[in-house]
């Protein structure tokens, strides 16, 4: 496996793999999952970043998985939001998921940002230095998502970075 930005050339496969990552068993036939439409419109924003949208491409080149990060606030500083993070199902339980967090967040790390924040299963996210964001003063903008809402602050943080986190425009719409 290897990771690598993504190119031009990946775009359907990333759809592709996000729609068949997030697919549910009672989504009616042909209905794509929310998040497939999400990096579309993530690319579309201003607040893309493409150093920080990665893909896992397998030995034969095909796209197994991707990660994104976008430009986002906390109060008016910028962070970043992490997400989606889709792995095809044919490829899951196999390290790829993991590999893609820890390339986009010590990618995210190299470029000198200084949060990175997410909505996701506290269980898995732990293994990767998140925490619940409101141990570092960083509401939800959805008080209902602090059970799952987590921070990981990299080498540029502040610890005076507090407030209120919003995402880019597109999360907006799901």
């Amino acid at each position: 496996m290897l990771i690598r930005r993504e190119t031009a050339a990946d775009v359907a496969a990333i759809r592709a793999v996000v729609a068949a990552a997030f697919a549910a068993p009672d989504r009616p036939p042909g209905e794509e999952p929310v998040e497939a439409g999400l990096v579309d419109a993530l690319r579309a924003d201003p607040g893309w970043l493409p150093a920080l949208s990665l893909v896992a491409v397998d030995a034969g080149g095909a796209v197994v998985g991707h990660v994104v990060a976008t430009r986002a606030r906390v109060g008016a500083a910028p962070v970043l939001g992490l997400g989606p993070l889709a792995v095809h199902p044919e490829h899951q339980r196999r390290g790829v998921g993991s590999a893609l967090m820890h390339a986009v967040l010590g990618a995210a790390d190299a470029l000198d940002e200084p949060l990175v924040v997410l909505l996701g299963n506290p269980a898995y996210y732990v293994r990767f230095g998140f925490r619940p964001s409101t141990d570092a003063g960083v509401e939800p903008p959805v008080a209902e998502w602090r059970p799952h809402f987590q921070v990981r602050p990299l080498a540029a943080y502040d610890p005076s970075l507090r407030g209120t986190f919003a995402y880019a425009p597109p999360f907006d719409g799901l």
